[in-house]
């Protein structure tokens, strides 16, 4: 079986909304989805501040990416990263996330990346796994941190 990926468009916002409360659902997050489609497409495609594509089975998406590129003052580079990625569960095991995930190494590569990178949520055996068995390596080191709108408008 060939596995298609295509980009995302205008006019999959709705779609891309979806899969992105698919995932939260996945990581029992949902409540924190607060996107809408319009949002999404202010900032994918009128302001490229990321991109997205599928995998397709029969002319359906089953599965997406969300990717956008940072800077490593190390590398000197720019690099990739995963924001997202999440195949619907029925659609599971047939390779989809594996397709997905060596489109975005060709795209890294593509563009002359100098590395890829993302998170995990720690409970997330399934998907630890399968990044280890793409050769990732976890980053124990580091802790990341973040500071949501609240935070932020309390520092201004």
């Amino acid at each position: 079986m060939e596995i298609k990926i295509r980009k995302a468009e205008r006019k999959d916002c709705a779609l891309i909304l979806d899969f992105i409360k698919g995932i939260a659902i996945y990581e029992k997050m949902e409540s924190d989805v607060v996107a809408t489609a319009e949002l999404l497409e202010e900032q994918l495609f009128d302001k490229n501040r990321a991109e997205v594509i599928f995998a397709m089975e029969g002319g359906k998406e089953v599965g997406f990416a969300l990717f956008f590129h940072n800077f490593s003052t190390f590398v000197g580079r720019n690099g990739l990263y995963l924001e997202d990625l999440f195949v619907y569960p029925e659609y599971r095991g047939k390779g989809y996330g594996k397709a997905l995930f060596l489109e975005l190494v060709k795209i890294a590569h593509e563009r002359n990346c100098g590395r890829m990178e993302w998170v995990c949520l720690n409970w997330n055996t399934p998907s630890i796994e399968f990044y280890k068995s793409m050769g990732a390596i976890p980053l124990d080191e580091w802790t990341t941190y973040r500071l949501d709108e609240t935070a932020l408008n309390k520092l201004l």
